[in-house]
């Protein structure tokens, strides 16, 4: 690969680096096998060369359905070194999704681990034209011998490293163009805020089709030489055998994942002596709940951030976990954020409330082969991110909801996640979700969705008056209605379409 001053902020040297310093180390634990640095670097070079060698040129997209597995890792690093674009698709999807994905974003090669090869066999056979498909634990012999003399091209800063599929639940998904150098600086100011060692034992079960698969820890550990403990899904008694065992000392989530963790019957007495922070994205903690990990002698680092911004935007350092309760913190290191006042067509100054706005290193180019959509996301040069916030005296930001979500009720703005935020407070709810159906005489009223804790029975006239004493009265939902669990998307998210439709079938009866 071709190095100089103008991409230093290619992905692909991180790996060569770190396996001439410690080549021995261990960089990838997945199912009791071991990938060292230097196997690591050796594997991905040699994939790159045969890559080329196949017929792909740079700029291509290698796609993948995958579960977590370190053959996935060695192919980023391949796609990193050869100039390729790395589109790992959710393997959740069906058949039809997978193949409008690939069709969208027109891939040289698709590569499935043996799990999911049937499901792009199904895809693929949907299509007029269709990829050609590789098993992924196979792809070096699949792709033929090819001499180490083979000469691998330049890679610039700004070429693209990876393209992540949104999670389509405003329409069809996009494709989102992350570069190195977007992947390069948010793991610059990631590691300012939640700093890496090469000693730090990494647990990783977000799925790597999400971005913060990558740039929420795992690449971060690769650089700095720690070690990655690869999952491929998330089971919260394998996680706590995991974290004893293995001492891990940092992993990544989202809310629903320390719940559940938390609400485990080993969780009390299970070692967590080695695990010295959780980082936590999609929402904010409840305070009984970043209190139930605080009592075990862990961090929690809270976040917001967005696959646009590679991801990270704003962090919430644990010493402010319970004092700033239901914020999301202040902007990253390299990060700008602004706040946008739509009805006047101004930033805000100070205290306000506002949708968010994005500039930064950081921050994406654009949508795949969706110019429209590029040209909406940005505002002169500010990213877009259709999420409202309310920013205090002291900087720091509340999440209020999509600028989507916002229901109007009686003439008045409400936003779900503020209702969230209050009912996550009563002392007998472990999760909740606020959704809005059409009201004969408001307009709009919001519906909630709550979950009891364990072996509680929720009093809902007492939960009403919990909300309306930090409420206004239109913020308070209509109805109240027991989930025994929260519909969540494939990365975590609350699934609020699937609540609606809930909400609307009930109140049709």
């Amino acid at each position: 690969m071709s190095v100089g001053t103008e991409n230093l902020h290619v992905i692909g040297r991180w790996i060569e680096d770190r396996a001439r310093q410690t080549p021995r180390r261990s960089a990838i634990e997945f199912d009791g096998d071991t990938m060292t640095y230097g196997e690591l670097d050796a594997t991905s070079s040699q994939l790159a060369r045969a890559l080329l060698h196949f017929g792909l040129a740079p700029g291509d997209r290698v796609a993948t359905l995958t579960e977590n597995r370190p053959e996935h890792v060695a192919l980023l690093f391949a796609c990193a070194k050869a100039g390729l674009i790395l589109t790992p698709l959710n393997w959740r999807l069906t058949a039809p999704e997978i193949a409008a994905q690939l069709q969208t974003f027109e891939p040289a090669l698709v590569c499935a681990s043996p799990t999911h090869r049937l499901a792009v066999d199904h895809a693929r056979a949907l299509m007029a034209s269709a990829p050609p498909a590789l098993d992924l634990a196979r792809l070096s012999i699949e792709l033929g011998p090819v001499s180490t003399n083979f000469e691998l091209p330049h890679v610039d800063d700004d070429d693209g490293l990876l393209i992540i599929a949104t999670s389509g639940t405003t329409g069809t998904p996009k494709g989102v163009v992350l570069t190195h150098a977007n992947c390069f600086w948010t793991n610059v100011g990631f590691d300012l805020a939640a700093p890496m060692g090469g000693d730090d034992i990494v647990l990783q079960v977000l799925p790597q089709f999400h971005v913060g698969g990558w740039n929420v820890q795992p690449l971060l550990a690769w650089w700095k030489g720690a070690t990655v403990v690869l999952e491929p899904s998330f089971e919260p008694e394998r996680v706590l055998d995991l974290i004893e065992r293995r001492r891990v000392t940092t992993m990544m989530g989202v809310p629903a994942t320390y719940l559940m963790l938390a609400q485990h019957p080993r969780f009390a007495d299970a070692d967590l002596s080695s695990l010295r922070r959780v980082l936590v994205g999609g929402a904010s903690m409840p305070l009984a709940l970043i209190e139930s990990w605080q009592a075990r002698d862990v961090d929690v680092v809270q976040g917001y951030g967005l696959t646009e911004a590679s991801p990270n935007v704003l962090c919430l350092a644990p010493e402010d976990a319970t004092s700033h309760v239901g914020t999301v913190g202040k902007p990253y290191s390299f990060v700008e954020v602004a706040l946008h006042d739509h009805r006047t067509d101004t930033f805000i100054v100070g205290e306000g409330l506002g949708e968010i706005y994005i500039k930064g290193p950081n921050v994406f180019p654009g949508y795949w082969n969706n110019a429209a959509a590029t040209m909406a996301a940005f505002d002169d040069g500010w990213l877009r991110t259709g999420d409202v916030a309310e920013r205090d005296d002291a900087g720091y930001y509340r999440i209020c909801g999509r600028a989507k979500e916002m229901y109007i009720s009686g003439g008045e703005n409400v936003y779900p996640a503020e209702v969230e935020q209050v009912l996550a407070t009563y002392v007998d709810v472990d999760d909740a979700a606020v959704v809005a159906i059409a009201h004969p005489r408001w307009g709009e009223t919001g519906v909630a969705f709550v979950v009891a804790k364990r072996d509680t029975t929720l009093d809902m006239a007492h939960l009403t008056d919990h909300c309306r004493s930090s409420l206004a009265s239109y913020k308070v939902p209509s109805q109240f209605r027991v989930i025994e669990e929260l519909p969540r998307t494939s990365v975590g998210k609350i699934d609020r379409i699937r609540l609606t439709r809930l909400a609307q079938s009930s109140s049709e009866k």
